[in-house]
């Protein structure tokens, strides 16, 4: 039976004093034996963290205290297993790196779409429908139709809007544009950001896939493969179950399909899509990190030994 928590959550808020969360926040997270990853910026939180139910709520809960997060929304999933290895608590000059200076979700941003209502709105034959994801998101699952921008990281989602010509005018009237990312976040800059660049009619949808996964029935939805998660999951499918792809350790991207068969597949240290991008003394590093894995885990059966780092694999 499923007995971690993972909550996932983010808000645009002004947090001028960011900094001085960091340490209690993570303190609160320790205490409370919950691991993952939370972001902190000026503009506001960005997180995804598990760990025992009633430690999960204790942080939403301080979380919360805060009168600027007393409304801060959360999505949830379980897991037999833990997501995460440990836990970290970051500040930076953004949740969502687009490096866009000036823009301000909290002030322009598209329209929220329910999940009920997402159907109909990208079947309108008058809607560009964009995928604002990485290309190795893209590759295990997306929408019917959807527009693949084919990015490596988000901040190259600018460049790739001014020039896309799915995005150009036609008869001097700029399209609507229908957006969509895993939990939303991205959507709120990149919605933003077609509002500043002159798009009247622009909207994404409200909590992201995962939202649409666990509330849109798998007869009615419109949405083909899986979805991936930045955590031990790898990917979910409809209903927010676990998927069927795996992880690369090194570069901490779904395996190809059948990269296992690939030669340039080493469990811990590269698979096919990242071999080329280290070299020798990289790739020796990762087989003793992997080593040193393998032998911490036979020295704990009774827990089922420690969960990987970065670079390891299980």
């Amino acid at each position: 039976m499923p007995e971690f928590l993972t909550a996932a959550f983010y808000k645009f808020v002004a947090l001028p004093d960011c900094a001085e969360l960091q340490a209690p926040l993570l303190a609160c997270c320790v205490e409370n034996a919950v691991r993952g990853t939370i972001l902190l910026a000026p503009e506001g939180i960005n997180s995804t963290v598990a760990g025992p139910e009633q430690g999960v709520r204790a942080v939403l809960a301080w979380l919360r205290s805060d009168p600027r997060l007393n409304d801060l929304q959360h999505k949830e999933a379980w897991s037999a297993t833990p997501p995460f290895n440990r836990m970290k608590v970051r500040v930076k000059p953004e949740i969502v790196t687009l490096r866009v200076p000036g823009l301000d979700p909290t002030k322009t941003v598209g329209t929220y779409v329910k999940p009920a209502d997402w159907n109909r709105l990208i079947q309108d034959p008058e809607v560009v429908l964009v995928d604002t994801r990485n290309e190795y998101e893209v590759a295990i699952g997306s929408f019917a139709g959807a527009i693949n921008p084919h990015i490596k990281t988000f901040c190259e989602l600018p460049q790739w809007a001014a020039s896309a010509p799915a995005l150009h005018p036609v008869t001097g009237k700029k399209p609507k544009v229908a957006m969509f990312c895993t939990g939303g976040i991205r959507c709120e800059k990149s919605t933003a950001l077609l509002r500043s660049r002159g798009f009247d009619e622009v909207y994404h949808l409200e909590g992201g896939i995962l939202k649409y996964l666990e509330t849109v029935a798998p007869q009615d939805s419109l949405w083909q493969g899986e979805c991936f998660v930045f955590d031990e999951r790898v990917s979910v499918d409809h209903g927010l179950k676990p998927g069927q792809h795996a992880l690369c350790r090194a570069c901490r991207q779904p395996l190809p399909e059948g990269d296992l068969a690939s030669p340039l597949h080493e469990l811990g240290v590269s698979c096919s899509r990242c071999h080329a991008t280290t070299n020798a003394a990289q790739k020796d590093g990762a087989r003793e990190r992997q080593r040193q894995w393998e032998l911490a885990k036979a020295r704990r059966p009774a827990d089922g030994g420690a969960k990987p780092k970065r670079g390891a694999s299980s």
